[in-house]
């Protein structure tokens, strides 16, 4: 059993690999997919949603987003067409406002500093993980990137973890995940590894982070040092 959340306490862990979400734990995606999925209200004459009220549904994906702002479902009539018409505008500008958040450069460098692996298991399909990564400078820095359709089945299955653990021959209790959705610390958790909840993170808009039972919460990127670094602590 993982111990109870802790959001301040802190003190190093023997970690030889970081497994991080991509969107709303590393990168602040959201404006742009907020733009894309309006560009598809526009084109079916319905009004724009705020980027506030939907930021909370961008780690949800494709599926979160296309429920909030059209109240569509997988099975819907309709759904697959908004679907593909959403991911191609959101593939046509990628990265025209997405950035790194804030600190999290240096934490990357801090942990490639100190000698630990580090790599992404994200549920956004390899198509879009891929040149986002490039983009945002960081696929050459990471030991692995695990997509949506990398493994047999996307988090909160264990799946993807499992693979990255694999891929980067790490042990899950030398391992950390860290990720701002619900799925992240189930999946996190049934993988064996340890969790960290990002409050700084789109969920936290419309959940309760203290509900998810992950091992430590952090408000933002570099708080997660002072559990990975001594010096740090």
């Amino acid at each position: 059993m993982n111990a109870p959340a802790n959001r301040t306490a802190a003190g190093a862990l023997r970690v030889e690999l970081v497994l991080f979400d991509l969107d709303g734990t590393l990168a602040d995606t959201a404006p742009d997919l907020v733009d894309a999925i309006n560009d598809c209200l526009i084109e079916r004459g319905r009004p724009e949603r705020p980027l506030a009220e939907l930021r909370g549904w961008v780690s949800h994906g494709a599926r979160g987003l296309i429920e909030q702002a059209f109240g569509l479902k997988p099975g819907d009539e309709g759904y697959l067409e908004v679907r593909d018409e959403f991911i191609a505008r959101y593939e046509a500008r990628l990265c025209r406002h997405t950035a790194l958040f804030p600190g999290v450069d240096e934490m990357l460098g801090r942990i490639e500093q100190a000698g630990m692996k580090w790599g992404i298991v994200t549920n956004k399909i390899a198509r879009l993980t891929d040149p986002l990564m490039r983009e945002l400078g960081l696929e050459r820095r990471a030991a692995c990137v695990v997509s949506g359709d990398t493994a047999a089945r996307p988090k909160p299955d264990p799946a993807p973890i499992r693979y990255a653990l694999q891929r980067c021959a790490c042990a899950a209790h030398l391992s950390v995940y860290v990720g701002d959705d619900r799925r992240d610390i189930e999946a996190g958790r049934a993988a064996g590894v340890r969790t960290f909840a990002a409050a700084y993170g789109y969920s936290g808009d419309v959940d309760d982070i203290a509900q998810w039972n992950a091992d430590h919460i952090i408000d933002r990127p570099l708080d997660l040092l002072a559990w990975l670094l001594p010096e740090a602590a």
